[in-house]
């Protein structure tokens, strides 16, 4: 007998979000997650704990092409990644789902328009309980209604800030985020980006998602299981092996993440499928990528008391700005940056460390990367190979060179940038992108592969593009969409 209807490997944002769109139908879900559920700690308010101790980073290393060993940064518990995340749910841009061109190159577009997606994207906003505002965004793709939540007020440095900005011509605008801010604040007075969730007041894969999939009888949560590979009888997935024994079930669902998913189907090779399952196309582990992002200190004699800071996006470069108005990205802030992250960070002594935190506001400066085949996820026995071509980079330093600018003007005369590397997985994407040509694609337009009629993909390495604004909510709303398909198909 089968150990589920739906076996669900991976309880991050297209696992959970997956569960909680299937749940009410009754069938058997059984979600398989390697990771645990992450317990309140000291350390989980802690900066020098988190940022300079590692204390939650995981002990998983991978190569590069050339050997070296790194720590990428990717976390293994309940949630996934969602539990660190910033909490910006973000709507791809209605242009992000054609092909653009960029300084970089052109992107390929997406199977099917924004508009398809866009019922999804409004489901996924009720899930997550987002708090926004569309107005102010000349970007924003339309919406049939509000956000559930006003947007979280702006603190008094964030809010002079944005005056600054829309004195000197820009559109600053509230980040549509995922955070019971009173919640959030009792627990301790820090910022929420890259600090874990431990009380539910981030609402992150599991403290949404999978807790409105478990108030069902019907889904079940396994943790501490580790995936070795799939198995087929023919064309079809007759198992998932791994470090806890066989599981079956009529549909499996591919939700480890970009890195992992990629990986798991390489590695489940056999004499049927040399090159992997799901890989007739040759495209698994290909296109990797990973947003183009720099951290950006804009300095002033000024005091930031901020305690969050996160709630400002600017877009006025989203969609022009290059030499021939190319799209350059997305600048949100950061959470606030103390002194003990930037000394953590840095290197620099904590009391200078501490002297210019007091005295930044912090930016996250984010641009596109495009799809490379030669960018890609391998496999070296079964160790994971990452070799990440970043693309599109000079759209980048010009987004960064806008933003300084213009931070001048407004009255910041210096920035500090630095940009992110490997280490940080900047919003990895793009190594089983979906299509509609099995010879350039490995799922269809809902995440079912090409080649196996019971195995389904569901998270971020479905993304055909990385866009330039945070993947999470479009990873659920493609989740919640798959939802209604197999729904439709067991009916």
């Amino acid at each position: 007998m089968d150990d589920a209807d739906i076996i669900i490997l991976g309880s991050g944002m297209g696992g959970a979000s997956l569960a909680a769109g299937l749940a009410a139908s009754g069938l058997r879900i059984l979600i398989l997650e390697r990771g645990q559920r992450l317990i309140d700690s000291p350390a989980a308010r802690d900066p020098a704990a988190i940022f300079a101790k590692g204390h939650f980073r995981p002990s998983e290393t991978w190569l590069t092409p050339e050997g070296l060993r790194f720590n990428p940064g990717n976390y293994a518990y309940v949630g996934g990644n969602s539990k660190f995340y910033g909490a910006v749910m973000m709507r791809y841009r209605a242009s992000d789902f054609a092909p653009v061109r960029h300084m970089g190159g052109m992107t390929p577009g997406w199977p099917f328009a924004y508009d398809t997606l866009a019922p999804w994207y409004s489901r996924a906003e009720a899930l997550y309980q987002l708090r926004g505002e569309a107005r102010h965004d000349p970007t924003e793709p339309p919406h049939d209604g509000p956000y559930p939540h006003p947007p979280i007020p702006h603190e008094p440095a964030i809010a002079d800030l944005a005056r600054r900005l829309r004195a000197i011509g820009l559109h600053p605008a509230p980040l549509p985020l995922a955070v019971d801010l009173e919640r959030w604040l009792a627990r301790a007075s820090t910022p929420w980006d890259a600090f874990p969730d431990t009380t539910g007041a981030k609402l992150d894969a599991e403290t949404a998602a999978l807790a409105q999939a478990q108030r069902h009888a019907n889904v079940r949560l396994q943790t501490g299981v580790n995936v070795v590979r799939l198995e087929t009888a023919g064309n079809k997935i007759s198992a998932v092996v791994t470090d806890r024994g066989r599981f079956s079930a009529p549909r499996i669902v591919l939700a480890a993440g970009a890195v992992m998913t990629a990986a798991i189907l390489l590695r489940s090779a056999n004499d049927g499928h040399p090159t992997g399952l799901a890989n007739r196309s040759g495209q698994v582990g290909r296109n990797f990528m990973n947003h183009n992002a720099s951290a950006l200190l804009a300095l002033s004699a000024r005091r930031n008391p901020s305690i969050y800071q996160k709630t400002l996006q600017i877009n006025d470069w989203y969609l022009t700005g290059g030499p021939e108005g190319e799209p350059l990205g997305n600048i949100q802030l950061l959470g606030r940056v103390s002194g003990p992250i930037l000394a953590a960070q840095t290197g620099l002594p904590l009391p200078l460390a501490r002297l210019i935190a007091n005295h930044a506001i912090d930016f996250y400066v984010m641009s596109e990367d495009l799809p490379n085949p030669d960018s890609r996820v391998t496999l070296r026995g079964d160790e994971i190979v990452l070799d990440w071509r970043r693309s599109n980079l000079a759209a980048h330093l010009a987004l960064v060179d806008k933003l300084k600018s213009a931070l001048r003007r407004a009255g910041f005369p210096f920035s500090l940038s630095r940009a992110f590397d490997r280490r940080t997985p900047s919003h990895q994407c793009g190594t089983a992108r979906l299509g509609d040509d099995p010879e350039t694609s490995v799922t269809d337009p809902y995440g079912l592969t090409h080649d196996h009629p019971n195995l389904w993909i569901c998270d971020a390495s479905l993304l055909p593009t990385s866009a330039a604004v945070n993947p999470s909510l479009t990873i659920a709303a493609l989740a919640l969409r798959q939802a209604d398909r197999i729904l439709q198909e067991v009916a």
